[in-house]
């Protein structure tokens, strides 16, 4: 990813990078993929009807994840409050996608592994919010 690339670089941020940040805008995105991947393989399923919760919630937090993740990456101006509620709502796609993905897991490979990734995101997350009131950067 190079997330820590361009926005170390930003004119606004001159190298003064909040890590936990970048590392959330980098499971964002991870998560978001995995979430679309995971909705697409509950598709494929024989048992596709039992899945429609499964493939909603990735649905929602996919899209959830890459909204966090494009916000979170802008450094011109500030909008803390807004990156910080998207945090939080993030944290919470997260927490239902991965409820919902561990139902299935033991029987499908790719829930398993998308429940992986949004328990990721959603402590990257959890730890990025904590970062507030420090620098946002």
């Amino acid at each position: 990813m190079h997330a820590m690339q361009m926005i170390s670089t930003h004119p606004h941020v001159r190298g003064n990078t909040n890590d936990a940040l970048i590392r959330c805008i980098e499971d964002c995105y991870d998560c978001a993929q995995t979430c679309s991947s995971c909705a697409d393989a509950c598709l494929g399923e024989d048992m596709v009807k039992d899945l429609a919760q499964c493939v909603r919630t990735c649905l929602d937090c996919a899209d959830v994840c890459y909204t966090t993740g494009v916000l979170a990456t802008r450094r011109t101006g500030s909008n803390e409050a807004l990156i910080a509620s998207m945090l939080e709502t993030c944290e919470a796609a997260c927490r239902i996608c991965a409820q919902e993905c561990e139902r299935h897991a033991d029987m499908h490979e790719h829930c398993r592994i998308c429940a992986e990734a949004c328990r990721r995101c959603e402590r990257a997350c959890q730890e990025a919010r904590a970062t507030f009131g420090q620098t946002v950067q």
